[in-house]
C-alpha cells in the first residue's frame, strides 16, 4: 500500500447526490480502491461559504459519508472522512493564501458565477475556497485528482501554488495531474440536457437523486426533455436523447451503437422506459445498503473516527514539514 500512488476527491454535503455524481464519479471511484491510496472527503468546510441550517448540515454530512459507503467506498480500503475533522485542513490553507495572489484568485469562474448567485452573501469564504481546495489535496502527497470540467481550474491553481512553494522552499509538495478515469460519463440534466445535472438544481425534475423511491425515478425520466425528431440515436444536436443513452450505456454495459440498434424503429416512451427500469434496478441495492448504514449511528461515528484519525496522521506531518520550512517554531504532533 506505501507504494500506491495517492487519489484525493472531495464532495460537497449540499442538497442530494445525484445519478450524475454517481456516474460520473462515486461508482468508478470503487473501483480505484485496489490500486491507489485514496482519500475521499466529505468537505463540510467548503459547504459553509454559502449559509447553512446547522441541524440540516450535520445530517447532510452523515447522509453522503452513508451513500458513499453504500455506493461500494470500503473505508477498511479507503480514508473516507469529514474534512472539518482534520484540521490541518483549515491550517495549511491559511499558510497558502500566503503564497496565493489576488489576481488568480480573481480569475475563478466559480467565484464570478457564486458572486452573481449568493450576491447577499458575497464573503472571503467564497473568494479564498480555491486556496482550501489545493490544501485539501496537497496535505496529503496527491499524485492525481479526478475533476470535471468545472473543477479544472481549481487544479491549476493548486498546482501553481505546490509549484510557487516548492521553488521557494524545496520539494515540499507532490505537483498533483488530473486523473482521467476510463470509464464514467458526463450526465446532463433531464430538464436542461445543455447543462450539467447537479445536486444544487431548484428543478427536482432535472436530476435523479440517488435515494429517490421508484416512483420518483420513472417519473422524472417518463418527463425528461427530448426532441420532436422521434428516432433513438446519439448526436450533439440531440441532447436530452443522447443523456438518456448515455445513462443507459452504463447502467446495461452496452455501447452507444449497441443502444441505437436496440430501439431502432421504437420512440422514445420505450427508451425512458429501458432506462426508468435500469435506474431503479442500479439504486435498489445501494439505498438498502444506504438505510442500514444510516441507522447505525454506532457505526458511523466508528468510521468517521478511525478515518480521520488515520487522515489526521498524514496531514499532520505535511503540515509539520511545510511549518518548519517557512520557519515557524516547532511542536510536538
Amino acid at each position: 500500500m506505501v507504494d500506491k500512488q495517492v487519489i484525493f476527491s472531495g464532495i460537497q454535503p449540499s442538497g442530494d447526490l445525484t445519478l450524475g455524481n454517481y456516474l460520473g464519479a462515486v461508482k468508478n471511484w470503487a473501483n480505484l480502491q485496489e490500486e491507489y491510496n485514496c482519500y475521499y472527503c466529505v468537505v463540510d468546510l467548503h459547504a459553509i461559504t454559502v449559509r447553512q441550517q446547522a441541524a440540516a448540515l450535520r445530517s447532510r454530512c452523515l447522509d453522503v459519508m452513508s451513500v458513499l459507503i453504500a455506493a461500494g467506498l470500503d473505508p477498511e480500503k479507503n480514508i473516507l472522512f469529514m474534512q472539518s475533522h482534520v484540521s490541518a485542513h483549515a491550517e495549511l490553507a491559511w499558510v497558502l493564501n500566503c503564497f496565493t495572489y489576488i489576481g488568480e484568485l480573481g480569475r475563478m469562474t466559480q467565484f464570478k458565477e457564486k458572486s452573481e448567485k449568493y450576491a447577499d452573501n458575497l464573503n472571503a469564504g467564497l473568494y479564498t475556497y480555491p486556496v482550501l481546495m489545493a490544501a485539501d489535496i496537497l496535505l496529503y502527497g496527491t499524485h492525481m485528482v479526478p475533476v470535471g470540467a468545472d473543477q479544472k481550474q481549481h487544479l491549476e491553481i493548486t498546482r501553481d501554488i505546490a509549484v510557487r512553494f516548492n521553488n521557494l522552499y524545496g520539494d515540499v509538495f507532490t505537483v498533483p495531474e488530473p486523473y482521467i478515469p476510463t470509464a464514467g460519463a458526463r450526465i446532463m440534466s433531464l430538464a436542461e440536457p445543455e447543462k450539467k445535472m447537479s445536486k444544487s438544481d431548484e428543478n427536482e425534475n432535472a436530476y435523479i437523486a440517488l435515494l429517490d423511491p421508484p416512483d420518483a425515478i420513472c417519473r422524472k425520466i417518463k418527463r425528461a426533455v427530448t426532441d420532436s425528431e422521434g428516432r433513438v440515436r446519439f448526436s450533439q444536436d440531440k441532447p436530452g436523447v443522447s443523456n438518456l443513452m448515455s445513462i443507459y450505456s452504463i447502467l446495461a454495459g452496452k455501447t452507444l451503437d449497441a443502444v441505437e440498434k436496440e430501439f431502432e424503429g421504437m420512440g422514445y416512451g420505450a427508451l425512458k422506459e429501458a432506462v426508468a427500469e435500469a435506474v431503479v434496478a442500479e439504486l435498489a441495492p445501494l439505498q438498502e445498503r444506504y438505510a442500514q448504514i444510516r441507522a447505525d449511528k454506532e457505526y458511523l461515528n466508528r468510521v468517521m473516527a478511525d478515518n480521520a484519525a488515520a487522515a489526521n496522521a498524514q496531514a499532520a506531518r505535511m503540515l509539520a514539514k511545510v511549518y518548519k520550512k517557512i520557519g515557524l517554531a516547532p511542536r510536538k504532533i
